[in-house]
């Protein structure tokens, strides 16, 4: 019993036969006991190893495909960069091509390129967008190439220009930095750098600048009446209303409360004084001049910021002059001088005058708490001021120039308070034509009586007026105010009227 010596039908040897009864069954034709040998079972364990190794190939595939995606990107953005950085390269070198070969006789928005006299440090420090760049060309063209009879003012900074831009269309105020003076340049690029990033009302517009060989010239909107200066003292212009002296008060508050509470940081103008408010056609009061500006405090933590003493002598703050301490409220001091520069219409300083007398701020300060304040009013509002409002705007004055700084009132509260006054003045104004009696040479003669330590927001105990606290709600102070300029309420004015900012808020 051996398989068939052909091997056609069988393969394998069957190791074993299970007796005759195989043999009788077996549908063989040949009737012989060989046959073809089964299928063979397959190992499982190699049907495993081919499934692995499928797998194995499937990962180390996959690992490959993301490496490879990711060294793509990583080169994607190679190229990306490089390319750019080159494209950059060759726009700001068409730039300076351009500059130095013509200048356009078309102002643009946007960013400026500038000459290659200047240092880098001012090429960076300049704003690069929200400011309008004007050529030489068109700068020479608005003043008749810096005529003098262009020239509307003189300051430290340079001369100012009236010139017209968009073939003149468009009046504007040119100023010109001297020429080498590097207090100037400093005070050029603070400016900018300032006025570029804000906007209020209250506040002069900047509509761009010039820094093209050895110039730098800042352009703003034109204020047809010019500063407030020249409206108060030392001029042929007609005298101010005393209303429209509080209504240009009011408007130059606000726009340094503004600077010091609307902006991301508080900003101190550090140069509050009558020839930097300007006025628009319609006696719109805007605060000018951010040459010495600075950021304030940016720390909870911190109160006050260290720096080199800058200001206009009448106006600096004596705290801020001694420490070298520079808050907010310095620019209450200085806006102190300024309300009484308003009501007195004479300088901060006569050096020439008795010695009480040289400084406003001590000489107001002393009239107030003297009673005497009425003597030393412009005569040409003195008979017009309602008596409850010149007592409230003097009050508003020396709190301003208090001598402890923490003690002066924030802007915001100087900003209420004229309101207040003014609708004292209107209430006034109202119940008959105001005319002030002779007797105006002492406060406490306007309402009749002696003041008592009681009956005003401050005590005349010290050399010093004292505010019993300015940072009370609204309402508080609206009850102080009445008390302390009311009284008894003897001149009879209707309380509703004189309060109605409050009842109407857009009289706010």
């Amino acid at each position: 019993m051996h398989p068939l010596s052909n091997g056609r039908d069988t393969k394998f040897s069957d190791p074993f036969l299970n007796g005759l009864e195989i043999f009788k069954i077996s549908e063989n034709s040949l009737k012989s006991l060989a046959g073809p040998n089964p299928d063979p079972i397959q190992n499982p364990n190699n049907s495993n190893a081919g499934h692995n190794k499928k797998k194995s190939i499937s990962g180390t595939t996959l690992i490959g495909v993301v490496l490879g995606a990711v060294f793509g990107v990583i080169l994607v953005f190679i190229v990306v960069f490089f390319v750019f950085r080159s494209k950059r390269k060759t726009k700001g070198e068409m730039a300076t091509t351009t500059k130095e070969s013509k200048s356009s006789a078309t102002s643009k928005w946007g960013p400026l390129s500038f000459s290659t006299t200047k240092s880098s440090n001012t090429q960076n420090s300049l704003p690069s967008d929200l400011c309008r760049s004007f050529s030489l060309l068109e700068i020479r063209a608005a003043t008749n190439n810096f005529d003098e009879l262009f020239i509307v003012g003189v300051g430290g900074f340079g001369h100012v220009y009236k010139g017209y831009i968009d073939n003149g269309a468009t009046p504007v105020a040119i100023k010109r930095l001297k020429p080498g003076s590097q207090q100037g340049e400093n005070e050029f690029i603070n400016e900018i750098d300032m006025l570029s990033k804000l906007r209020h009302l209250h506040l002069v517009s900047l509509i761009g600048y010039c820094n093209e060989n050895n110039e730098m010239i800042i352009v703003y909107d034109y204020m047809e009446r010019g500063t407030l200066r020249d409206h108060l003292y030392n001029t042929e212009n007609p005298a101010l209303s005393w209303k429209q002296r509080l209504q240009i008060s009011i408007g130059a508050a606000r726009g340094l409360h503004y600077l010091h509470t609307g902006a991301k940081h508080t900003i101190i103008h550090r140069d509050v004084k009558t020839t930097n408010i300007l006025l628009d056609e319609k006696w719109m009061a805007k605060v000018s001049d951010f040459g010495l500006s600075r950021i304030g405090p940016t720390g909870i933590t911190k109160a006050h910021v260290s720096t080199v003493v800058k200001g206009s002598v009448g106006y600096l703050d004596p705290e801020y002059y001694k420490r070298q301490r520079l808050t907010e409220k310095s620019d209450v001091y200085s806006f102190g001088v300024v309300l009484f520069e308003i009501l007195c219409a004479r300088p901060p300083l006569i050096r020439t005058a008795e010695k009480k007398q040289v400084s406003l701020a001590d000489w107001g300060r002393y009239c107030y708490k003297n009673g005497t304040l009425g003597s030393i009013v412009d005569p040409s509002v003195k008979w017009s001021i309602a008596p409850e409002c010149l007592r409230k705007f003097g009050e508003i004055a020396v709190s301003c120039l208090l001598d402890d700084g923490t003690m002066r009132p924030s802007m915001n509260d100087v900003v209420w308070m004229l309101e207040f006054a003014l609708q004292l003045q209107e209430s006034a104004e109202q119940r008959e034509h105001v005319v002030i009696p002779h007797t105006l040479g002492r406060i406490d003669d306007l309402e009749g009586e002696k003041r008592g330590e009681n009956d005003d927001v401050f005590s005349s105990g010290t050399s010093v007026a004292h505010v019993s606290d300015f940072n009370k709600s609204s309402e508080v102070s609206v009850s102080t105010m009445t008390t302390s300029s009311s009284g008894d309420n003897s001149y009879g004015y209707n309380k509703e009227s004189v309060f109605s900012e409050i009842v109407d808020p857009k009289a706010r």
